[in-house]
């Protein structure tokens, strides 16, 4: 039979009498895709829902409100202020007066839109956690967690601004604390939910009001242990002070004791990508590939994860964010991408042929639809319309390419794929802990070979060759290949040192961006009780 897709790729400004936004296409005309074949076939999908629906289900609801696998928020100021990711100007596409040129080149000021944004959408998700602790009727466990999700919220405040206010009851305003009295609070929660007044070898957490289940979307003691890893290995950038034996034991602790497993060979899901046409699609996600999937909700490696669902737990947009406007007729979407995350090719260049993260990662090369037929890209010129990703970027402003750079393909797709996806999304997983704790360990004894261990696991689940010796740098870029998408690379940039660097279309930046701003509107409206931070 013969079925027809169209596209509208007119902004519907003629309609509606709008402008486009950075998240419509600035494209004219229509495109009809013709193919010859049978209706697509997705079968059934079970993407896990929104997670539990307890008394601290609304807190829990702000992970996906703040900003975590969406556009414009914490997702976005972490990865296109680091060299993993740039949003080029496409023309008329994705400019928005500049505000995410000035992320990538570390030109942005205090009244930046993300910027601001970001802020408030982790003072609502403290709002949140404030009124669940106010309300009353939460049982210790129950209190013990809100307090740990409120200080995850904080650790990301500590990580992005350094000096915030610590509001921990509804209605109140207090002073402006240090970065340091901020790392202080997140710790100091996270340790009385543990039951603990420290972090040490041989921890005895059985006063812990967290239990030890494996509930991925609710904090036990594995996660609260997991954050304060992460928390202790950026101490010395939050406080000056080093705290690597507590990021090493904290970690430790979570490997050794959890029953966590690195999803590797034999741990797989459906493919629910597959493309039955095309012989190339596996029709099972294994090990890396499994972890990130849309039907990922049950991954052994799974620690503390953000639960999405495309109907019931919305607000995952990665396909939208980073897919061309074509690449629709690849996953039957829905309704047409947005065309503007790209990675950068030096960043893209890091992994060694046959690695498993590589092909995980990134989207490249020629695109087929459902039938294995080329997809057309009707805006280009003729020698160009078959849509084809390239690894590098002709410019970031103003004219970058269409099809410039790999996309952004780690969380990756389905059949039938809807503006928000269903893969849960990390907070803390195992194989993030093996490089916390190796880090941490090479650190602590001032000599980078105490981590390959640790790194060789990884490596070996990546499917590349153990390594023999490691810098520095090899670590760092290690961690980067695989952490991508999973916002610690702008940390660990700036815990390496290289935050500042010149990268490609971004010059060298002073030491004072490595926090970002004060919003200035949080500035105004306060009366006085909130001051810039240096360099602003």
């Amino acid at each position: 039979m013969k079925n027809i897709f169209k596209i509208s790729l007119m902004c519907g400004a003629l309609v509606l009498m709008s402008a486009c936004t950075d998240l419509d296409e600035n494209l004219l005309g229509e495109v009809t895709d013709q193919f010859d074949g049978v209706e697509p076939d997705f079968g059934s999908f079970d993407g896990g829902g929104p997670g539990p629906s307890d008394a601290i289900a609304s807190a829990y609801n702000q992970l996906r409100n703040a900003g975590s696998a969406n556009h414009g928020g914490y997702f976005s100021i972490q990865t296109v202020s680091s060299d993993e990711a740039a949003i080029t100007q496409k023309g008329g596409d994705w400019f928005d007066g500049g505000i995410w040129l000035d992320m990538h080149r570390h030109t942005y000021t205090s009244t930046n839109g993300p910027v601001t944004g970001t802020w408030t959408q982790q003072y609502d998700a403290i709002g949140a956690c404030n009124t669940a602790l106010a309300d009353g009727g939460l049982d210790a466990n129950q209190v013990a967690q809100v307090r740990s999700l409120r200080a995850f919220f904080y650790y990301r405040l500590l990580d992005l601004y350094g000096r915030v206010k610590l509001v921990t009851e509804t209605n109140n305003n207090p002073p402006q604390a240090t970065r340091t009295e901020v790392f202080n609070f997140v710790e100091s929660e996270l340790l009385a939910s543990l039951g603990i007044g420290s972090v040490s070898i041989g921890m005895d957490l059985s006063l812990s009001p967290l239990t030890t289940e494996q509930n991925p979307y609710r904090i036990n003691q594995f996660a609260a242990l997991g954050l304060l890893s992460k928390l202790y290995l950026n101490a010395e950038v939050y406080t000056g002070t080093a705290r690597w034996s507590e990021a090493s034991m904290a970690a430790s602790y979570v490997i050794d004791n959890g029953g966590y497993i690195l999803c590797d060979t034999g741990c797989s899901v459906p493919n629910p990508a597959r493309r039955p046409a095309v012989a190339s699609d596996p029709e099972t996600l294994e090990g890396y590939a499994a972890v990130f999937a849309p039907n990922n909700q049950n991954n052994p490696e799974m620690v503390w994860s953000i639960a999405y669902d495309n109907a019931s737990g919305t607000n995952m947009n990665f396909a939208q964010m980073t897919l061309h406007y074509s690449s629709q007729f690849t996953w039957n979407i829905a309704n047409q991408p947005w065309n503007g995350y790209s990675a950068l090719e030096e960043f893209y260049n890091s992994y060694e042929d046959g690695d498993a993260r590589k092909t995980a990662n990134f989207i490249v090369g020629p695109q087929f639809d459902y039938e294995g037929t080329a997809i057309l890209d009707y805006a280009a010129p003729a020698d160009e319309i078959e849509l084809n990703y390239s690894t590098d970027i002709n410019e970031l402003e103003p004219n970058a390419s269409r099809k410039g750079g790999a996309r952004m393909g780690k969380f990756s797709f389905r059949q039938g794929q809807q503006d928000n996806m269903d893969n849960d999304y990390p907070i803390i997983r195992l194989g993030d802990m093996y490089l916390v704790r190796a880090e941490a360990d090479a650190r602590a004894a001032g000599n980078w070979s105490m981590a390959l261990s640790d790194v060789n696991t990884i490596r070996s689940r990546a499917g590349v060759g153990a390594l023999t010796s490691l810098t520095a740098d090899d670590f760092l870029a290690e961690r980067g290949r695989e952490m991508f998408m999973e916002v610690s690379r702008r940390q660990d940039l700036i815990r390496f040192g290289k935050f500042n660097d010149a990268w490609w279309e971004k010059p060298a930046s002073d030491p004072t961006r490595n926090v970002f701003p004060i919003p200035q509107e949080q500035i105004d409206a306060s009366g006085g009780t909130l001051t810039q931070n240096s360099g602003y």
